[in-house]
């Protein structure tokens, strides 16, 4: 009984992309179960179809079901490709998310992230402390800080304080010539920035992870 050109059809998408995925040519695949490299070729171009004994072969050469060769793929929509470039961000110390807390700029390591999702920029994360910036930003979250000296109103920042020995991760307000440092949760106050309470800008937060 001749097998309908649709069949041949998903055995040969499926036959490649079971290749790609073990790194294979149709040589290998020809070579590891003695089988004609003809033959293979064949199933492979939708010309042949495998025999039901030469499915299970497969099946069991690929560690997969023998419905993952004969029955067509259906893709997700919400997959999408992975990039293989990583950067590693340093790991700084601890910001606050209430009352600032003394500067430790100590390095406790790196994570991994995708190249092509971060920013642009001298980047780093800081661990938050506190809750003042909650909803926005959780206690214990792992924020990425950009590094520079200032950032738009209503922006994010990382701040340092108290002559540059304490940081803290607030909200900047600029009002005419008034700065203040505003934190997302009410039942906080804002640090108003004058003369007698200078502050430094050493990064925008652009965004925060959390581990599970």
């Amino acid at each position: 009984m001749a097998v309908a050109q649709e069949l041949k059809d998903i055995m040969a998408d499926n036959l490649k992309h079971h290749l790609k995925k073990k790194g294979i040519t149709q040589t290998d695949l020809a070579r590891d179960l003695n089988i004609p490299e003809m033959t293979v070729s064949n199933w492979i171009r939708a010309v042949t179809y495998p025999r039901p004994d030469k499915i299970q072969m497969l099946a069991d050469y690929f560690h997969c079901k023998r419905s993952d060769l004969t029955e067509k793929r259906i893709e997700p929509e919400n997959i999408y490709p992975v990039s293989k470039e990583v950067s590693y961000v340093p790991i700084l110390g601890e910001i606050a998310c209430g009352e600032p807390i003394l500067v430790e700029e100590n390095f406790s390591g790196y994570r991994a992230e995708p190249k092509d999702g971060l920013p642009s920029g001298d980047l780093y994360y800081l661990e938050a402390k506190g809750n003042s910036m909650e909803p926005t930003i959780p206690d214990g979250a792992m924020v990425l800080i950009r590094k520079q000296p200032d950032v738009e109103s209503n922006e994010i920042a990382a701040v340092l304080v108290n002559g540059d020995t304490e940081a803290t991760l607030k909200r900047v307000r600029k009002q005419n010539n008034v700065i203040l440092l505003m934190p997302d949760n009410p039942e906080y106050d804002p640090i108003i920035v004058n003369e007698k309470n200078p502050v430094r800008i050493i990064g925008k937060a652009v965004r925060f992870t959390r581990d599970l």
